[in-house]
């Protein structure tokens, strides 16, 4: 059940679960990852890297794997298929305690870009509040692919989050360059452990962090704060570290 919090303000949390195995594909963790996600008790959770897609097997049955973490947690979820191979296929998504009233997957790569990098958008009501946007991104590991698709992210957000709409856009950028910053400036972006500990969080690889490539940007928010995350049980869950964060909405400060 949702965890009932101060009007306007919502937990959200990020973490690549590279398909649901941990570091270098040593164990399959699905349902390990499921009850850490839950244990955090987020209003709002961006994934990346989740099957989407293909052949059901003993691992999840039935159902893709943004699904079975959701389970009966959070009741609206979107997914966007970024990369397809054989029998399978996987990309963002987000879950949601809040009712997700549209959602749609934006190409951020070129046709010649493999794998293809995407952008989900959902928007979401939030009672009385001013509908809230969520974009949940996995950016390429190319410096020169990355380059073009923040330009490309800045285009979706212009054409369609009104200048004044609360936005989070959160995700692996894989940014350890950390250039995002000063391109996502100029659209008014800030991005949450910069701006209030001076420096993004580590979080690669999850069993000793030490580059800077996962992150959570807001705007149109009235504050924000960092929430700290358990080494354990999450540095054997994935190769990426989460981040996690309280957001406050109402008109930004």
């Amino acid at each position: 059940m949702p965890v009932q919090r101060e009007r306007g303000s919502l937990r959200v949390l990020t973490v690549n679960i590279h398909k649901g195995y941990s570091f270098f594909k040593r164990r399959f963790v699905l349902h390990e990852l499921r009850e850490a996600v839950r244990a955090v008790q987020s209003d709002v959770v961006f994934l990346q890297e989740v099957r989407g897609g293909g052949e059901p097997d003993e691992r999840h049955p039935g159902v893709s794997q943004y699904e079975f973490l959701a389970d009966s947690i959070w009741k609206d979820h979107a997914y966007g298929r970024n990369a397809v191979a054989p029998r399978d296929s996987y990309g963002n998504a987000v879950l949601s305690h809040f009712p997700i009233v549209k959602s749609r997957n934006h190409c951020l790569s070129g046709p010649r870009t493999m794998p293809q990098r995407g952008v989900l958008h959902c928007v979401v009501s939030h009672g009385a509040l001013p509908a809230l946007h969520l974009m949940c991104v996995h950016l390429g590991l190319l410096e020169r692919d990355r380059q073009a698709q923040i330009a490309a992210l800045r285009e979706v957000i212009d054409s369609e989050v009104p200048p004044g709409a609360p936005l989070i856009v959160a995700g692996d950028f894989n940014d350890w360059r950390q250039r995002a910053d000063a391109r996502l400036a100029r659209i008014g972006l800030s991005e949450v452990f910069r701006q209030t500990q001076g420096r993004h969080a580590c979080s690669f690889p999850a069993a000793w962090p030490l580059l800077r490539l996962d992150r959570i940007y807001v705007r149109g928010v009235a504050s924000v704060r960092p929430l700290p995350m358990p080494r354990h049980p999450w540095s054997r869950l994935s190769d990426h570290a989460p981040l996690a964060a309280e957001v406050r909405l109402g008109e930004a400060a």
